[in-house]
């Protein structure tokens, strides 16, 4: 009875310990890319969930990639919450990549218009979140919506100094944009 509890119990701690090495994480990733490449979105989502929790298993650019491309799918798919989970992970990361941050001001946007109604703090703080990340994404690859939606969220707010000191800003961060990353 001992020998059989024992190997029972040897049995489930194996089973649990299997964890992904990094070469079976890998040739998962590029598993999700090209279901993403042939858009087969609800086979690389399945994918990149699997992926997440060993994710750490990549090389820093590869994560990076992935974490951008699964952020992409999950707001394509209409999950914001996963979406800004991965993009925060990838402007952690690398700042200056300019698309992420376009995601997460958009979204955060979002989220903002959908506090204008209550007002008060809780919207400003929702707006001043999303501000940062549109400026940097505006000033990396000018665009007029983005710019007016910029220049509304300041109106909104009632922030003058932020409204005037914009262009300052948004030279300043011109300086260092990233378009596309590298997953090496």
């Amino acid at each position: 009875m001992k020998k059989l509890l024992f190997a029972l119990c040897l049995l489930f701690a194996v089973s649990f310990a299997h964890a992904q090495t990094a070469e079976e994480v890998y040739s998962k990733y590029l598993d999700f890319n090209l279901a993403r490449m042939q858009q087969e979105t609800d086979k690389a989502l399945d994918l990149g969930e699997d992926i997440l929790p060993n994710a750490d298993k990549l090389t820093a650019g590869a994560r990076n990639n992935f974490y951008y491309s699964v952020g992409n799918l999950y707001e394509n798919n209409s999950q914001s919450v996963k979406a800004i989970e991965c993009y925060e992970k990838v402007v952690a990361a690398v700042p200056d990549y300019y698309v992420a941050q376009r995601g997460l001001g958009y979204l955060y946007a979002k989220q903002a218009d959908a506090l204008k109604a209550t007002g008060g703090a809780n919207y400003i703080a929702a707006v001043r979140k999303a501000l940062p990340h549109l400026e940097k994404a505006q000033a990396c690859d000018p665009d007029d919506d983005t710019l007016k939606m910029i220049q509304y969220f300041y109106k909104a707010i009632n922030d003058k100094n932020g409204l005037t000191t914009l262009n300052d800003r948004l030279k300043s961060l011109k300086k260092n944009c990233i378009d596309l990353l590298d997953d090496k």
